[in-house]
């Protein structure tokens, strides 16, 4: 009788350790990472692997452009002695790839998916950013090692060829990675080592990165924070002489189905609930009215408050707050270079407690006419520290901190926003802004030619709108006997056009004048221009209507400043005319003229182009330049009041009509 009853449980004892391990395989393979490649064992620092796992074609059909779904796994695994702070690898696509999606990484530029990357991308990692070695965490290749599982779209590679990319490598500073190697035909692989001739001020023991310099910043600082929701406070600070925003707008990417409740300092572009009313939020908030929430998009677009809301106690009373969207640059004024606001962000499972915090990704600044911004990833940086708000000679430091760089870049076939027209006292003729300076319509080739070389005018043609120049330019052509193409070249298409005028030379020195009109809708407070002479700065002596500063930018002095005088920066918009039946409209207009002394560039030649700009900026964006100069034909001052006045009695004949 024992030895049955010792044998039935013996029986159940096998059944329930079979059981076990049943369940085991499930569970660990929630958590358990997929071993590297054999070939890890040999780096001694950060291995990379690309591997293509699978792929079919999809429609539709196209011979020349067959587009096909991939599937890949990229890998980075920290075989080094030191933790890998913030890893980011490049990976150098080259068959038009659109990438659909991407675990365990974001794209670094700022661009959410889907998105082109057919010219390469550079992948950072989301959520788990750093790397930690081998020795401390005793292998776990879920502390050591990530892995990017990519879905896309790519073109033209049909089986059995494999759409591998040109390259690998990482993208952190301060490492050396050879070429990569293919294992088989699916698999690309390299090993990346420390660079011995790299120095950083970075020691192993430091928790965070040092934060960066770039021409604009945001800190992402979370000031309070809660089982259920956190403040964050966000600051955006300009640091390039010439960067500048207006009327900015800031967007970023919830990763974790956040959302906005309310905000100090600024506001949604769109305020709406809907999404949370309608999704998970809703569920697990049942008693929370979602009509107090303020935004509820996946990626929410921000916007400054107008100056009427600073000291509002509801939606103001933040410093630096409420500009209605105006950063400045530090050269101009210092004070009004940042801007801040605050924001309580809701959370949802499996973050609900108060040290789970994870920064929004994806984030991206743009203004009105102002440069483009390409922004990094949020990199943990030490806390921040503020004054205490009690007036205590102390600091209150924040709960944890983030740092988004961003850099001012040019978009490949990206239009500038304003143009440069060129003038001269020895030339009758202006060299206007060049054909489509700021863009073309699609449609314009039955009305002008969007390729032809701008038609030279006279000074008058300036003052008024490009629609209306067409009897002054072909009348100024038949006096000159210029070439006029018929369609008639496109105009520049530009809000702002500015004017550099030669207007005297002799032994001593030279001068010149510079005229910026607005053609936009839009006026220009506090606006600032810049000019870069590569040769003629160091003479620079005084403007007369505006403010002038030469600026000594990466250690070369070759550009100056300006702005207008004190209460009269302010560039009106575009004004219909006293009859605006008969008259054409009138931009808005200032000018100043600025003069050189030649004791410090004796050597110098004006007329052949030294006192040419090589650039020229209005509030940060690069304008588009001409691309000749004018000519020295000789100064027929007397021909030109004729031929004036006989254009003038010719436009009047031409408005009667």
């Amino acid at each position: 009788m024992a030895l049955n009853q010792s044998y039935d449980l013996f029986l159940i004892f096998i059944f329930n350790l079979s059981l076990l391990f049943t369940l085991l395989p499930f569970s660990f393979s929630q958590t358990v990472a997929d071993a590297p490649s054999p070939a890890a064992d040999t780096c001694n620092g950060i291995f990379l692997s690309y591997a293509y796992t699978s792929g079919t074609k999809l429609k539709p059909t196209d011979p020349k452009h067959q587009p096909y779904r991939f599937e890949s796994v990229l890998t980075v695994l920290n075989n080094g002695d030191e933790k890998l702070k913030s890893w980011r690898a490049f990976v150098g696509f080259k068959n038009d790839e659109y990438l659909v999606s991407a675990s365990n990484a974001v794209l670094a530029d700022g661009t959410s998916l889907p998105a082109n990357v057919g010219n390469g991308t550079v992948f950072a990692g989301y959520p788990m950013t750093d790397l930690k070695t081998a020795v401390e965490t005793a292998g776990d290749l879920n502390q050591i090692q990530v892995q990017v599982k990519l879905l896309g779209t790519q073109f033209g590679v049909a089986a059995p060829s494999v759409p591998l990319p040109e390259t690998i490598h990482l993208a952190n500073d301060g490492f050396l990675c050879p070429k990569p190697s293919l294992r088989g035909k699916s698999e690309m692989q390299v090993c990346c080592t420390k660079d011995p001739k790299f120095k950083t001020n970075v020691t192993v023991e430091d928790e965070f990165l040092p934060r960066q310099s770039g021409d604009l910043t945001i800190m992402y600082d979370v000031t309070r924070t809660y089982d259920s929701n956190y403040w964050a406070q966000v600051t955006i600070s300009n640091h390039n002489p010439l960067g500048r925003l207006d009327n900015w707008k800031l967007s970023f990417d919830w990763m974790r189905d956040e959302f906005i409740y309310t905000m100090k300092g600024a506001y949604p572009y769109v305020v709406d609930s809907s999404d949370c009313i309608f999704g998970p939020q809703g569920q697990h908030y049942r008693d929370l009215d979602f009509g107090n929430v303020l935004n509820c998009e996946r990626r929410p677009t921000i916007i400054d408050l107008p100056l009427t809301k600073a000291n509002d106690t509801t939606m103001g009373m933040i410093p630096k707050c409420c500009r209605n969207g105006t950063i400045l640059p530090p050269t101009m004024d210092p004070s009004k270079s940042s801007s801040v606001f605050q924001m309580q962000v809701f959370k949802m499972p499996p973050d609900l407690n108060r040290s789970e915090l994870s920064p929004p990704q994806n984030w991206k600044i743009n203004g009105m006419l102002n440069p483009n911004y390409k922004c990094g990833p949020p990199v943990r940086v030490s806390p921040s520290q503020f004054p205490d708000p009690s007036g205590l000679p102390s600091n209150t430091t924040v709960v944890a901190s983030w740092q988004v760089v961003c850099n001012i870049t040019r978009p490949k076939n990206a239009s500038p926003k304003c143009c440069v027209s060129f003038s001269a006292y020895f030339n009758e003729s202006v060299v206007p802004c060049p054909t489509c300076a700021c863009g073309c319509p699609r449609n314009s080739a039955n009305t002008c030619r969007a390729n032809a070389t701008a038609v030279l005018v006279p000074p008058e043609a300036l003052l008024v709108p490009f629609e209306n120049r067409t009897a002054i330019t072909r009348a100024w052509a038949d006096l000159k006997h210029f070439t006029v193409p018929n369609p008639m070249p496109c105009g520049d298409n530009c809000g702002v056009s500015i004017n550099w005028h030669l207007y005297s030379d002799f032994s001593r020195g030279w001068s010149a004048r510079i005229t910026i009109f607005n053609w936009d809708e839009t006026a220009f407070p506090d606006w600032f221009a810049a000019v870069q002479l590569n040769k003629a700065t160091p003479g620079f002596q005084k403007m007369y209507s505006f403010n002038g500063t030469a600026l000594e930018l990466n250690g070369v002095n070759n550009t100056i400043f300006m702005q207008g005088l004190p209460g009269l920066n302010y560039i009106v918009a575009e004004t219909d005319a006293a009859n605006p039946q008969k008259d054409p409209r009138v931009p808005g207009k200032q000018q100043t003229v600025i003069s050189f002394t030649k004791k410090t560039t004796p050597s110098i030649n004006i007329a052949a182009g030294d006192g040419f700009p090589s650039k020229v900026f209005f509030n940060g964006e690069e304008c588009a330049l001409p691309s000749m100069l004018p000519t020295n034909s000789g100064n027929r001052k007397g021909s030109t009041t004729v031929i004036s006045i006989l254009i003038a009695v010719l436009v009047f004949m031409l408005v009667q009509q």
